[in-house]
């Protein structure tokens, strides 16, 4: 049971699902606010760290990361990879606020975000190399094109249930442990699983964004 399930016309519907919608308005909410008047945020001098230096930062980290795996034409994916790890970090710590769950304790979740980044990356490879792009599953012989497009066709099927299982296994085991030691013992110890299961919220969302950029990688590669 959450905050949101107890709103007597939100009755009914699953706890993650009501979690996952909390957080995309949310960000959708603050989008729109930044965006309405991006020139105050960039000129006016604020010496206290905001949440908008927050999510800057987040979007700095994300480029450099794209630029690391993708080289320097990976800029225009960063906004993709960037939203990926906002959102998974944002869904990964509402788990850490009593009366929430994380929706990505939820496989459904995870296997959505997944499949929409499976799509995501076909898109960037078809994008930029057009119809050539289906080379890449042919592999560089071509006597033994059948058999490297099976394995390809397999390797690409399984990226987006790999990424999904472990958000999932992660998240669920981690919110588990927590929720455990809460009831257990109340006072004290739990704030030491709670800064790990905060660890864990970031690492999680890394690896998930950091896995989205080398696909994109692989698929936007010339080589």
């Amino acid at each position: 049971m959450t905050w949101l399930s107890q709103i007597p016309f939100l009755k009914g519907y699953e706890d993650f699902l009501l979690c996952g919608l909390f957080v995309a308005i949310l960000l959708i909410l603050y989008s729109l606010i930044s965006r309405k008047n991006p020139e105050e945020n960039d000129i006016l001098p604020n010496p206290r760290p905001t949440l908008y230096n927050f999510i800057e930062l987040i979007v700095e980290f994300n480029r450099n990361l794209v630029h690391y795996i993708a080289g320097r034409e990976g800029d225009k994916y960063t906004p993709f990879v960037a939203a990926v790890f906002i959102y998974i970090l944002a869904m990964n710590l509402l788990g850490l606020i009593p009366g929430f769950i994380p929706p990505t304790s939820n496989i459904n979740v995870n296997a959505g975000a997944a499949f929409f980044v499976f799509l995501y990356y076909n898109y960037t490879g078809f994008r930029a190399h057009g119809i050539s792009y289906l080379k890449h599953f042919l592999g560089p012989i071509k006597l033994m094109a059948p058999m490297f497009l099976l394995i390809e066709l397999v390797s690409h099927v399984f990226r987006p249930v790999t990424l999904s299982i472990r958000l999932f296994g992660n998240m669920f085991s981690d919110h588990m442990v927590l929720e455990i030691f809460q009831h257990l013992i109340p006072v004290g110890v739990p704030a030491i699983f709670l800064f790990m299961a905060l660890i864990v919220a970031f690492v999680q969302a890394f690896v998930f964004a950091m896995l989205t950029a080398i696909y994109i990688g692989l698929a936007i590669a010339h080589e």
